[in-house]
């Protein structure tokens, strides 16, 4: 008696095809591991000083008296963008109004905006479906040829072996964006537009500090050599002194040729001063975006420029009022984006396409009787080897972001700086400046009271010429320490970011702002 067998009862077909659907998605699964995370931001980790060190130092000068501070930590007193109109210089502001519509970098920046703008564009399109409409009209035919083919084609009629097709078509593909390939690109273009920008904003600013302080430059240089012509004229006062004492017998040969050297010395200093001030104006001429030819200054000196008084605010807001500092990060942030975009490259990519059309073999048969065309259909597609391509492109992206992350922290620590060594310098020049200006007083009645005593015959010469030097030393030096504060008050604005903010208009706030 045979034992009965166990019946075998058929597995549902439904899980097997779920096990099936399982494996031919396990890539898509293990792929996706890939993109492990967003890449760190380090305007996040950035620690910024809660104040500036230099603006508390600030107090007396060096003889103990107090003194007004021109630089506060009040937030009121942040420059504006129009920084320079309180340097009181109409002519100054005109200037720069000038320089801000020729001058060429500027126009560089604007055409690389431009540029940024078409690429943002260009990178922004795969997240839209292509469309495509074509038209297409063929004529072709076979036929078995016997004998010569010029005879087989002259004797058939050419309808017999040859028809027309006319088509009409209308096509689509879209690439379904699963994995954030497409927006990525999208966002590191616009982020590379807000770089464009920022960078344009960084040189409108150097533009209007190189402009203010080679203005400044010419009107010191004026006043140098206003100095030195006036020197030379006390020179030639006291040679026509000596010459006189030399032909009355009390002074020497020695002492006229002595005084003859000191002014042809003075009078050779003209000169180099004179080529100096034309090589600025040409200077700022350039800035201004015209040829130097016909162009000068009006100003005559820097007695009526006074530096105006500012606040810095605190050292954070450094972050979003200096535009190379946004520039860096807008860079920071499109690189962070490629490094999505070169993980995204490692996932499959899947793609729709559908078409659709009329033919017909006659341009009336397409209008009237056509016949229709369709098809749909969609493709999946995932790399197996690469050769290493892949990864190195994302070890590329990953290498570029810690490089820019390294830039942007220097950027910032280079602002903290500038600020830091621009209040200091304000400080100290204002306190230069107004012992220079007591040691010009003190050398001049020195220079006077010599010349009396000499012309009396109650000191020597010596005396007199020592006392010229050094009233014609503290003059010139003066006039450079007037400059050197003028321009101090210039580098701090710059060092401000001159007025300017990012007003969250940009895709880098804003994309900021979503977080």
């Amino acid at each position: 008696m045979s034992t009965p067998r166990t019946p075998v009862i058929p597995s549902s077909p439904a899980p097997f095809r779920l096990r099936r659907l399982a494996v031919a998605f396990l890539p898509l699964m293990l792929a996706a591991c890939a993109l492990d995370g967003e890449t760190p931001d380090p305007a996040k980790t950035l620690v910024m000083p809660s104040r500036w060190d230099a603006t508390s130092t600030q107090g007396g000068v060096a003889d103990g008296t107090t003194k007004t501070a021109a630089v506060t930590t009040t937030a009121a007193a942040w420059p504006s963008t129009d920084w320079w109109s309180g340097f009181n210089s109409p002519e100054l502001t005109q200037l720069l109004a000038q320089a801000r519509a020729d001058n060429p970098d500027l126009g560089a920046a604007a055409a690389r905006i431009a540029q940024a703008e078409a690429q943002a564009e260009i990178a922004g399109a795969p997240l839209w479906p292509s469309v495509q409409l074509g038209l297409d009209s063929t004529r072709s035919g076979s036929r078995n040829m016997k004998g010569s083919a010029a005879r087989a084609l002259s004797t058939v009629p050419a309808s017999d072996y040859a028809g027309n097709v006319h088509q009409a078509s209308l096509s689509a593909s879209y690439e379904i964006d699963f994995w954030g390939k497409n927006r990525a690109s999208r966002d590191s273009a616009q982020f590379s537009l807000d770089a464009s920008r920022f960078d344009n904003e960084t040189v409108a600013l150097s533009l209007s500090s190189n402009v203010a302080s080679t203005y400044f430059q010419i009107l010191a240089l004026r006043d140098r050599l206003a100095v030195a012509r006036g020197n030379l004229e006390n020179a030639e006062h006291v040679l026509s002194l000596i010459e006189a004492r030399v032909a009355a017998g009390a002074d020497s040969q020695l002492d006229l040729v002595q005084q003859k050297s000191i002014v042809a010395t003075q009078r050779a200093a003209v000169p180099a001063l004179e080529q100096q001030e034309r090589t600025q104006v040409n200077a700022l001429a350039i800035l201004l975006g015209r040829a130097p030819e016909g162009f000068t200054v009006q100003a005559t000196g820097l007695a009526d420029v006074q530096p105006p008084a500012l606040g810095t605010g605190v050292p954070a807001e450094l972050l979003t009022r200096r535009p190379d500092i946004r520039y860096a990060e807008a860079q920071l942030a499109a690189a962070g984006a490629d490094i999505t975009v070169a993980r995204t490259q490692m996932l499959p990519s899947v793609t729709l396409n559908a078409s659709t059309g009329v033919e017909a073999a006659t341009l009336a048969h397409l209008v009237n009787a056509p016949t229709l065309l369709f098809s749909l259909g969609g493709n999946l597609a995932q790399s197996l080897f690469s050769g290493g391509r892949l990864e190195g492109q994302v070890r590329q992206a990953e290498g570029r972001h810690r490089e820019l992350a390294e830039d942007y922290r220097k950027a910032a620590l280079s602002a903290l700086s500038d600020v830091e060594s621009a209040v200091y310098s304000i400080d100290r020049y204002q306190d230069q400046y107004s012992l220079q200006k007591d040691a010009v007083a003190q050398s001049q009645r020195a220079f006077e009271l010599a010349e009396d005593r000499y012309k009396g015959g109650l000191t020597d010469l010596q005396t007199l010429l020592d006392t010229q030097r050094t009233l014609l030393s503290t003059q010139d030096t003066l006039a450079q320490v007037k400059l050197s504060r003028v321009q101090a008050s210039v580098s701090l604005f710059k060092a401000l970011g001159g007025g300017w903010q990012d007003d969250g208009s940009s895709f880098l706030s804003q994309a900021k702002a979503a977080r």
